[in-house]
């Protein structure tokens, strides 16, 4: 007999994602069906590239159609993805999702982490910007081997002047440190930094882009403000090491997104030099540092936990070199920071859809 195009949505009606609460089919997340005789073909149209469920959906529609339309159907799925973004995006509408990479202080590996980060996404095929405002210590020229590079710029029909970004690594990037000499230091004052990070965001020729990262200086300054006062922004995430010093540091960081005024959804806390695992010794972790810092500080204000990075050498290595670990083929680091960016883009699905919703 043959399979209705009803029945399998009928049967995919009984595919819920875990994170929206919702059926695959009333999400709108089934595309293209096409049937031919016992063949059932149609794409999965995730919310993220970076989807952690991606297999676990792909297997539950295999198995719905299966079981609640006829066991000897063959079924193909192409599975694709179409980033959300939050129904607040009034300004910057070619950007969907603008994500803050924050710290409570300096040296905690917080450039590190949002290059991995935007590396980690962009290779799971979303479109990715990555601006570096940290206008005391821009770390981006560094990280990725443009220490000398300087962004062109294009005149729009309008008469208007537009910044180009540099691209590399499949990477839009842009940083304060590309319009200075990377030897001189550049005292900035309070508005005229201000005034320059904006440039950073209005006057640049992005594109399209799923998510656009924000490498912020450290602390809760001026720059802060602007960025969190000025634009749409999805989520920030915080870094932090596990000591103390860290730890105090980053708890004013983490309240000051929850301060009214700025109110900017925490997507979780992510813990830089968790421990050390010798390469001789790849079964034992020393907590140099002191252990489960980060943890804590995420139960404290009720977020996410977004994982541990280990020092490992390579990590910076990598990093001084300009080209971020997340490109080479590292087994362990590939899975941590893998895990945390699809942690940070499925938290940004759910706080979407939940805009969305209310």
């Amino acid at each position: 007999m043959q399979i209705s195009p009803q029945q399998v949505l009928d049967a995919l009606k009984n595919v819920e994602d875990p994170d929206l609460k919702k059926d695959l089919v009333t999400l709108n997340m089934i595309k293209d069906l096409q049937i031919t005789d016992n063949q059932v073909n149609f794409t999965l149209e995730l919310t993220t590239p970076a989807c952690p469920m991606k297999e676990m959906l792909k297997n539950a529609c295999t198995n719905a159609i299966k079981h609640f339309v006829s066991p000897t159907a063959e079924v193909i799925i192409n599975v694709t993805s179409r980033v959300t973004q939050p129904s607040n995006s009034s300004s910057l509408d070619n950007i969907k999702n603008i994500i803050l990479v924050s710290s409570g202080k300096g040296g905690v590996g917080k450039s590190t982490v949002a290059s991995n980060l935007a590396v980690v996404l962009a290779k799971d095929g979303a479109k990715v910007g990555l601006i570096d405002a940290d206008i005391y210590g821009p770390s981006v020229p560094t990280m990725f081997d443009l220490v000398d590079a300087k962004p062109g710029a294009e005149e729009t029909t309008d008469g208007k002047t537009k910044i180009l970004p540099i691209e590399k690594y499949g990477i839009k990037l842009l940083s304060l440190g590309f319009f200075a000499d990377p030897g001189q230091p550049v005292p900035w004052r309070g508005p005229m930094a201000s005034n320059a990070v904006k440039q950073l965001f209005n006057d640049t020729n992005w594109g399209e882009l799923d998510y656009l990262i924000v490498d912020l200086p450290p602390g809760t300054g001026d720059i802060h403000i602007t960025i969190t006062q000025s634009f749409p922004i999805s989520g920030a995430v915080v870094v932090t090491t596990p000591q103390q010093v860290a730890l105090a540091d980053t708890h004013k960081g983490l309240a000051m997104f929850r301060m009214p005024g700025i109110n900017i959804p925490i997507l979780g806390v992510i813990e830089n030099m968790s421990y050390f695992t010798p390469a001789e010794l790849p079964d034992n972790k020393y907590y140099i540092f002191g252990k489960g810092g980060g943890t804590e500080l995420a139960a404290r204000f009720d977020v996410p936990f977004l994982g541990e990075i280990p020092i490992i050498q390579s990590i910076s290595e990598a990093g001084d070199k300009g080209k971020p670990v997340a490109l080479n083929e590292n087994p362990l680091l590939d899975v941590i920071f893998g895990d945390i960016a699809s942690k940070i883009a499925q938290q940004i699905s759910i706080n979407n859809a939940q805009m969305v919703n209310c």
